[in-house]
């Protein structure tokens, strides 16, 4: 973006004086002033407040805070998750903040108005409705205006509108705050400041917070508000179960056993919640935003990563994403009967000025095989205001290049074939210039004007530079069953003949239509678009609409973008990604940034979201295993009356090692599989044969073992023993369910589970580890029982796994 100008300046004598300092006084009274109150729309204190008060916090803080009440607090471990889990939401929606906060559309800078006939500085926030501003090159609107008087002003308002070309503008055109002067100057008079702005209001809108949908989050918060109900009724019947156990209230108060009846309690209660499963996925969220950092690839918000795997709708801005704004020469079609190569010369002579425009430049690169001649007596330079530049040769003729509507302004009509080609080729979505001759006259740059007669010689054409990967990564979309389309603000024939060339919808013609033509309903909006691949003329609110639309045909939504006129669709769409080169704005409300502007980075962006999903997908399986089986074993608990069989350090012990820690690393493991809607009732369908086989088996050893054993259940050494060998079961089950979990086992994952019963043996056989963890290894007659215990528990889980998932399938079915 161009510097604003501020240098003491020398304007044109004009008949306006401008406001009086009272009535400038009054629109500050009146509120009429550009400033306003910039502010993200959540405070630190709600974002605390919003990450610490949740349901999967106040379950896992009251179980704590109970355990610790009995003075138990080796069994309260389970409470540093919360600690964990929180620290890393605040941390993450803290970062997106601090974005949203730094988001302006505008560039605070000093302004020259005219006020009492004076042409006064004033800065940017003093600017008041009805000022007249001067808008000079370089500048950029920090208001929304009407011009007043105009010396050729030019404005690129690409920000806002998407348009890759600058508009001239003439008196009473509209102006709006957010574009940039290019050339020219305008005496403007201000209609709108602040908040009322464009500019501002774009900015408003993009810094609304939005939190990121997540499949993931939703299904597991529906599992802890299934279980919240669960719980509660749950956890008083456990204590008065264990309470009973011990004797009764009174007994338990006066021999103070009544804190291992609590304990046990909330060993029945911290295995119903999945605490792992919420740590791991924000952990494996923020590992995948790592490693996408290392490709140049920003992600803002940790769950945009599951949205990553969702999408099946990506909407592609043409410039900043096909494109990369840079123009290139394509072609020289002589109109005559002679040699090309004059031509040539004279093309390259032409654009060879001091300060070549983008045009002139990418002529030539493409012309690099010619040399420009040494001498050209006389030049007019490029000028936008005229749309044309000239020279003279040494043989005397002179060579006028431009557009062709400008050279043949004055002989309209006389060349219908040449108008005919030019209208073809613009159809094609080229950028077509004309090379003209006129014999025997000279150019004059102080009368820089057009000869009456000009004789065409050839027609020139330049197009957008393409990104090399454009072409291989929309094939990668289309190989993906990703539905892309390109919507710009661009001519329609333009975006459409790009949009074939790196064939957006493979060997088949694009679709292309104007935006002014879409209807205003998203039901038929919604309809329409099924039937569309690329849209032109584009204005920043039917970008958004195009995106609700694709929502409400139910799609997940990603949209690409670099323009603030962007911002509102990104911040619509289920993800927004920005390139690196966007404008600050675009950037602050996007969840992801290619940092190198790189649009082949997209592949590894959308891989990498579909291996979190698929991997979190089986991991829950794994965490919701636990949450059945706690449940089973709880309510089996309270209907016979029994002490709970095994204490909360214990399931903290065999959930690490069966669980947590080998999630961790099967969620890292390589998987591309494309997400499937449904993820909540898979995971369920597989977490219920393991949990019930689990469940009972647990509760089987737990009613029969001091039956067959001689145990009674008041002494503490019958009862530690029983709870010993209920806890190797519950070990060995755990490893059944992880090898199922991590199949095949034929790879590096059977070694996982191997380890992982080495490491159980091993810490019960440490002093400290089994001390802490209340684990005594058991002999003898113990020993046999735990033996016998894992076959029938894994006769068990095989009749599980093999019966129940058929069942299921056909109840599902049926419900359907």
């Amino acid at each position: 973006m161009s510097t604003p100008n501020t240098s003491q300046p020398s304007f044109p004598s004009v008949a306006e004086s401008g406001l009086s300092s009272a009535q400038v006084q009054e629109q500050v009274v009146a509120g009429q002033v550009n400033a306003s109150k910039d502010a993200s729309s959540r405070t630190l204190g709600q974002i605390v407040r919003a990450n610490v008060f949740t349901l999967f916090n106040g379950i896992i803080f009251a179980a704590m805070i109970v355990v610790l009440i009995t003075g138990q607090w080796k069994d309260a471990v389970f409470g540093i998750i919360i600690i964990i889990n929180t620290g890393i939401g605040v941390a993450t929606e803290l970062k997106a903040k601090r974005t949203l906060d730094k988001l302006s559309i505008l560039v605070a800078s000093d302004f020259f108005v005219r006020r009492g006939g004076q042409d006064v500085r004033v800065p940017h926030d003093e600017i008041v409705k009805g000022d007249l501003l001067w808008v000079r090159s370089g500048d950029q609107l920090p208001a929304d205006g009407t011009i007043v008087q105009t010396w050729g002003l030019e404005l690129d308002e690409s920000m806002l509108t998407g348009e890759s070309r600058t508009i001239r503008k003439t008196e009473s055109d509209l102006v709006y705050s957010g574009s940039t002067a290019v050339s020219g100057l305008a005496l403007v008079e201000v209609t709108a400041v602040g908040a009322s702005s464009y500019a501002s209001k774009l900015t408003a809108q993009a810094k609304v917070y939005k939190k990121t949908h997540s499949d993931l989050n939703e299904g597991i918060n529906k599992i802890l508000r299934v279980m919240t109900f669960v719980v509660v009724p749950l956890c008083v019947l456990l204590i008065w179960t264990q309470l009973h156990t011990v004797g009764g209230l009174q007994e338990a108060v006066a021999s103070g056993a009544w804190r291992g009846a609590v304990v046990s309690a909330v060993a029945g209660v911290v295995g119903m919640i999945p605490e792992g499963l919420v740590l791991l996925t924000s952990l494996n969220f923020a590992l995948a935003a790592i490693r996408l950092a290392r490709q140049n690839t920003l992600v803002q918000e940790l769950e945009s990563v599951e949205t990553l795997a969702r999408v099946d709708a990506l909407n592609l801005d043409k410039t900043g994403t096909i494109t990369d704004g840079g123009i290139v020469y394509d072609s020289i079609i002589n109109l005559g009967q002679g040699p090309l190569l004059p031509l040539e010369q004279a093309l390259v002579d032409v654009s060879h000025e001091e300060n070549p425009n983008a045009t002139g430049s990418a002529i030539l690169q493409g012309l690099s095989q010619i040399q420009p001649s040494e001498n050209v007596p006389t030049r007019i330079p490029f000028s936008s205001a005229r749309k044309w530049s000239a020279i003279t040769d040494n043989s005397g003729n002179t060579w006028y290049f431009g557009a062709p509507e400008v050279l043949l302004a004055s002989q309209e009509g006389v060349f219908p074939h040449i108008e005919g080609k030019v209208t073809a080729l613009a159809d094609q979505g080229y950028r077509v210039l004309m090379l003209a001759r006129s014999a025997g006259t000279t150019c004059n740059d102080q009368d820089a004007v057009l000869p009456e007669r000009l004789q065409p010689e050839a027609l020139i054409t330049c197009s957008e530079h393409i990104r090399e990967d454009a072409q291989q990564t929309l094939a990668w979309f289309r190989e993906q069953g990703v539905r892309c389309r390109i919507i710009s603000g661009d001519n329609p024939a333009t975006v459409s003949a790009i949009a074939g060339q790196v064939e957006l919808t493979g060997s088949s013609k694009p679709r292309a239509m104007d935006a002014r033509k879409l209807p205003t309903d998203t039901a038929e909006l919604a309809k329409a678009l099924e039937e569309i691949d690329v849209l032109g003329r584009v204005l920043p609110e039917q970008k958004k609409a195009i995106v609700q639309a694709l929502h409400l045909g139910g799609h997940t939504v990603a949209m690409t973008g670099d323009g603030v006129n962007d911002s509102l669709a990104l911040k619509e769409a289920d993800l927004g990604i920005a390139m690196g080169n966007a404008a600050p704005a675009t950037k602050a409300v996007a969840q992801v940034v290619l940092v190198d502007s790189k649009f082949s980075h997209l592949p590894d962006v959308v891989a990498r979201g579909r291996q979190v999903m698929a991997n979190m997908e089986r991991v829950s399986g794994l965490f919701l295993v636990k949450t059945v089986y706690s449940a089973l074993i709880s309510l089996g608990v309270v209907l016979s009356a029994i002490p709970f069989p095994y204490l909360p350090r214990h399931i903290t012990y065999i959930g690490a090692l069966t669980i947590g820690t080998p999630a961790f690393f099967l969620a890292l493991a390589p998987n591309t599989r494309r997400y499937k809607p449904g993820f909540l009732k898979r995971v369920v369908a597989f977490a219920l044969p393991g949990g019930i086989a689990t469940a009972l088996v647990v509760l089987t050893m737990a009613w029969c073992l001091p039956g067959f054993m001689g145990w009674n259940l008041r002494n503490a050494n019958d009862l530690a023993q029983l709870r010993t060998v209920c806890a190797i079961v519950l070990f060995a089950m755990g490893i059944l369910v992880l090898a199922r979990v991590a199949q095949p086992l034929h790879s590096w994952r059977g070694i996982l589970v191997a380890l992982f019963v080495v490491a159980g043996v091993i810490g019960a056989c440490i002093p400290f580890v089994a001390h802490f963890f209340a684990i005594v290894l058991p002999t003898g007659r113990s020993a046999l029982a735990t033996l016998a215990g894992v076959v029938y528990g894994l006769a068990v889980m095989g009749l599980a796994v093999g019966l129940l998932p058929g069942c299921i399938a056909k109840l599902q079915h049926r419900r359907d």
